[in-house]
């Protein structure tokens, strides 16, 4: 289960390059991790070899349609969906979201109840609002608490009314970085006679997703976290996708998932998005020299998600730890030894005294890339009471090093003292 890092970096030629001399240090991730030659192989090879609109006669269009078969079998794989027909392709998780919204609102009547949370990303919380607004429902909101960071399971059920349709939590934040207890959510809403809806774009990159075994009704997440190009993808179950309502072409196809997918896809970035599922499988073991029409399995994707985690849980605790080390740092989120298995590695912080634009701004003099303010997470921001200016925020991930960890940790050191 070793993670064999110098070999890990090799295969991200980004990471080797230097501005002025300086290397960079990518700590942004949680906002879009880089990508490895896997992924823009594939897109190389895919302009080179395959550049067409799909459905046609010739080869490189059968070989385009060829490759929007296979990547729906790897995400298939990914969410462990019981068929290709549930995983739908879209520009973003935003987009893909206020699709879903418009599409359900039918099912509800006004006086209806649904859920939304103080831990979410916007994506996950404005297209439910505008939707509530629409068709007149009730907004019922669960709160974290700010000392546990975690979901009041108990709130929540004092939430739940026979009119309770539909809740929208997500998997991990991404400020906090809690890993959310969405399965035992989703099972008492289906008890309840409502859906759940998961935004899992903080949680791919580090855990494994089984659809299956959470019990939710859509999942969705964003390739561009977990290493692949900027694409959207949600999975939902057929019987609910297949009876919802979409605006569409009158020649767009009314089959699944190709009724939710209008016009010409970015085919290249497809192809990407297979490469980033290679990418996951040849970390886990899986030495295949992946071919643009080769699915890969779901044991070598997950076996490479474990290996990734394991080097992410030892960073996160080193940077927690050293962050506590230091003056006037409040870390957002859990920071036990033993909390870094309910957590992605996703760490938020704030300063005395210092704001976090003029503290990212002095990371990246030293070219350390991190995010600040409220990265769309308006809620939680307002919750943890830190007004207009959010969080530091720095997200290390598998091809992160110890020594990048302790750059920033000295960095920070500098800047606060």
């Amino acid at each position: 289960m070793t993670l064999d890092i110098e070999l890990v970096r090799s295969q991200f030629p980004s990471l080797a390059v230097k501005d002025g001399g300086r290397r960079r240090i990518y700590f942004d991730n949680p906002a879009g991790t880089q990508v490895s030659k896997f992924v823009t192989d594939r897109i190389s090879d895919y302009f080179l070899h395959h550049n067409a609109n799909k459905d046609g006669a010739f080869v490189t269009t059968r070989a385009t349609s060829a490759i929007i078969d296979t990547v729906r079998q790897g995400m298939a794989a990914f969410f462990n969906a019981g068929t290709v027909e549930e995983v739908v392709i879209g520009p973003s998780m935003t987009a893909l979201t206020f699709r879903m919204a418009r599409g359900l609102e039918s099912r509800f009547a006004p006086g209806d109840e649904i859920i939304v949370t103080s831990m979410d990303h916007d994506g996950n919380v404005s297209p439910w609002l505008q939707m509530a607004e629409r068709r007149g429902l009730v907004v019922k909101r669960l709160e974290f608490d700010r000392e546990t960071y975690r979901y009041d399971m108990a709130a929540f059920e004092r939430l739940l009314t026979p009119r309770t349709k539909f809740a929208a939590v997500n998997y991990a934040s991404n400020i906090t970085g809690t890993i959310n207890e969405v399965g035992a959510i989703a099972r008492r809403m289906k008890a309840n006679g409502g859906l759940t809806y998961v935004d899992a774009v903080q949680y791919a990159p580090h855990g494994v997703i089984d659809v299956q075994t959470l019990g939710c009704d859509f999942l969705v997440c964003s390739a561009y976290k977990f290493y692949g190009p900027h694409l959207g993808i949600l999975w939902g179950r057929k019987e609910l996708l297949a009876d919802m309502p979409i605006d569409k072409l009158r020649a767009a196809p009314t089959y699944l998932p190709g009724r939710f997918e209008q016009g010409s896809a970015p085919f290249e970035l497809l192809a990407g998005l297979l490469g980033a599922l290679h990418y996951y499988a040849w970390v886990g073991g899986d030495k295949t020299v992946f071919g643009p029409f080769d699915v890969p399995a779901r044991t070598s994707i997950n076996a490479g998600k474990l290996k990734m985690l394991k080097q992410e849980e030892r960073l996160a605790q080193r940077l927690i730890e050293g962050l506590r080390a230091l003056p006037g740092i409040h870390v957002h989120g859990l920071t036990g030894d033993n909390e870094m298995s309910e957590r992605v590695s996703t760490v938020s912080i704030s300063v005395v005294g210092r704001n976090p634009d003029q503290l990212a701004e002095a990371l990246a003099e030293r070219n350390i890339f991190v995010w600040s303010g409220h990265n769309y997470a308006l809620d939680v921001i307002s919750h943890l009471g830190l007004g207009d200016a959010g969080v530091l925020r720095i997200g290390p991930v598998h091809y992160n090093t110890d020594g990048e960890v302790d750059e920033i940790l000295s960095a920070m050191k500098e800047l606060v003292a």
